[in-house]
């Protein structure tokens, strides 16, 4: 697919059932959204894809992996299948991807389910939450440091990811465990993992800093699909005191904060997400609907 070589997990719909994109955030892959867009098959014809350099996908042209290059995969993505426009899903890092195409190319999207986006927060709190991430953005201890997190076994790093994502690490199905580990030996295999995850974090702090049109605040701005923002409440990674105001930044937004979930909402409570993303449909006006 022109420049991008990417893997992309798909789940079939119902026979009305309109596209979806699915984007994974930052460390994670396709299967991130196996569970939500599950539940959402009767509606939607589910696409998730693998960003370039993570999950089963290769590296990026010129290991570009800011930002930008990020949102270039998706829209030439969307242009190669012709699918669109889609409902488009983003988490964490695939939220702020989902942001920027949404904002650049309405014509791709027709409505945007953000969860977690890692949207621009600058003040210091996160980092006494979870020390490594910012030490990951220098130069050479970045790499070195994760090098050294990757010596764990499969079965520790999956453990210190539930801790971390998730507000309740027990809720996760047992299937899915087995999956995560099987991801993580897959990709300890690959040359570039380390690289992606880290390039990938500076390209996004780097996005933050960018100037006027091009920040994160007036991208939201421009979003003229209906959108849904969902937060777990207790988000150890991007604080959920953003969520009342990335909804607000955001045209006709509405917002769903989720007690008791982390950063990966529609992996820990999917029910309760695919409830509100079909709420935002009903609501959506031509949006098929295949309920009885």
């Amino acid at each position: 697919m022109g420049r991008y070589h990417l893997f992309v997990r798909a789940t079939p719909g119902g026979p009305d059932a309109e596209p979806a994109l699915y984007i994974h955030g930052l460390g994670g892959s396709s299967t991130n959204w196996t569970d939500l867009a599950g539940l959402l098959s009767p509606w939607l014809a589910g696409e998730a894809l693998d960003l370039p350099g993570f999950g089963r996908s290769f590296p990026p042209p010129d290991d570009d992996y800011s930002l930008r290059s990020h949102v270039r995969a998706v829209i030439e993505y969307l242009e190669y299948v012709k699918r669109g426009p889609v409902h488009l899903f983003g988490n964490s890092m695939g939220g702020a991807i989902a942001i920027v195409v949404a904002a650049s190319r309405p014509d791709l999207v027709r409505t945007l389910t953000l969860v977690s986006p890692a949207v621009p927060d600058l003040r210091p709190r996160w980092r006494r939450q979870d020390p490594v991430l910012p030490l990951m953005m220098l130069p050479g201890l970045g790499t070195a440091l994760l090098r050294r997190l990757e010596q764990a076994s499969p079965e520790i790093r999956v453990r210190r990811m539930l801790q971390l994502c998730f507000a309740d690490p027990t809720s996760v199905p047992p299937e899915r465990l087995t999956e995560a580990v099987a991801e993580i030996r897959y990709r300890a295999r690959l040359g570039w993992a380390s690289d992606a995850v880290i390039r990938s974090l500076r390209g996004l702090v780097a996005s933050y800093l960018a100037p006027g049109a091009s920040r994160m605040s007036a991208r939201m701005g421009a979003i003229r699909a209906p959108t849904l923002v969902v937060w777990g409440d207790r988000d150890r990674l991007v604080n959920v005191t953003r969520a009342a105001r990335t909804a607000k930044a955001i045209p006709g937004a509405r917002l769903l904060v989720i007690r008791d979930v982390g950063h990966v909402a529609q992996m820990e409570q999917p029910g309760t997400v695919a409830r509100a993303v079909l709420a935002l449909l009903d609501d959506t006006p031509e949006v098929l609907s295949t309920r009885p």
